[in-house]
């Protein structure tokens, strides 16, 4: 196995929970090229760092053609598909048209992964299936990131003169349901902020999706202890995490706050903590006690938050 491709499209959080696969996959072959053909932006946690060599994004529109029966394919792509020993493809193909127009480029070896998680098993151990079937066992299911150099200068200039300890807010997610009500995640603030015995830093961290919810605490928290990491590159993210104790949702920023080292505290509701938590030793999982996500207990996230805080001041 010298040039192995995998093949691996969805949101931040899926990528990341296909980690432990990749781990082993690199581990099993550690000198061979591995490259991930997926969304640029997201694949980039792994583009030399650690797990691949190389990024190709999996937007580049002569790709198309590979999803449509007896279609002309692109003769640059065909040439590179076939210069891979393996694939390892995660993307939908309920008909099997992509893996036949990739058997038309002469690949041999094809191993699927699944396309969608199904319930009752951790989502990591499911997208761990190719390894299984190429004979590698999988043992830990905690993803890992690993920031460069680079990526951790980065943080240090934005974070530079904030004060320690470092807590994270992400009070956004992929879905409404899944988020905290928002005078929650303010009242927690102003407690925070507001304790003697707190000296250090809060950091909002947000994307596109969580605008109306960081609108709000930004005209709230005009305070030089607070910092606003909006849209920030995931691996510069990655870096910022790392030292910190971070309070989310189920989403893949959560994801990815626990794959850097993060303190985590995970608000969890309508969905599966067994399927969907990330795997790690510094994850706490509060979940609802029924789906709704303000029935989880503000007093009991404020107190395990302060108890960290204390412990990272130690």
């Amino acid at each position: 196995m010298n040039r192995i491709l995998v093949i691996r499209g969805g949101a931040i959080g899926d990528f990341i929970l296909t980690l432990p696969a990749l781990k082993a996959l690199r581990d099993a072959y550690a000198h061979a090229h591995i490259e991930i053909l997926g969304y640029k932006h997201i694949a980039v946690l792994a583009e030399n760092r650690f797990y691949a060599q190389a990024v190709r994004s999996i937007e580049y529109g002569p790709l198309s053609t590979f999803f449509a029966k007896n279609a002309e394919l692109s003769s640059e792509l065909t040439t590179y598909f076939a210069g891979f020993d393996l694939i390892v493809s995660y993307l939908y193909d309920p008909d099997g048209i992509f893996e036949s127009n990739l058997r038309r480029c002469g690949v041999e070896l094809l191993i699927r992964g699944p396309a969608k998680i199904g319930k009752g098993e951790h989502a990591a151990r499911q997208l761990a299936l190719p390894m299984q079937e190429l004979g590698f066992a999988v043992e830990d299911l905690a993803a890992k990131v690993y920031p460069s150099s680079e990526d951790r200068q980065r943080a240090q200039e934005f974070l530079r003169d904030l004060p320690r300890p470092l807590v994270v807010f992400h009070p956004g997610s992929g879905s409404k349901k899944k988020n905290w009500p928002l005078e929650n995640w303010i009242d927690i603030g102003n407690g925070l902020l507001g304790l003697d015995d707190f000296q250090g830093s809060l950091v909002i961290a947000s994307g596109e999706a969580d605008e109306d919810q960081v609108r709000s605490l930004r005209a709230i928290w005009k305070n030089e202890r607070v910092q606003f990491a909006k849209n920030f590159p995931l691996p510069d993210l990655v870096a910022i995490f790392e030292n910190a104790i971070f309070v989310g949702h189920d989403s893949g920023i959560s994801q990815l706050a626990a794959a850097a080292g993060a303190n985590c505290i995970l608000l969890f509701g309508p969905s599966d903590p067994e399927v969907w938590a990330p795997k790690g030793k510094n994850i706490c999982v509060i979940r609802s006690k029924s789906d709704a996500m303000e029935n989880i207990d503000l007093t009991e996230v404020r107190k395990l938050l302060t108890e960290l805080c204390q412990r990272d001041r130690r």
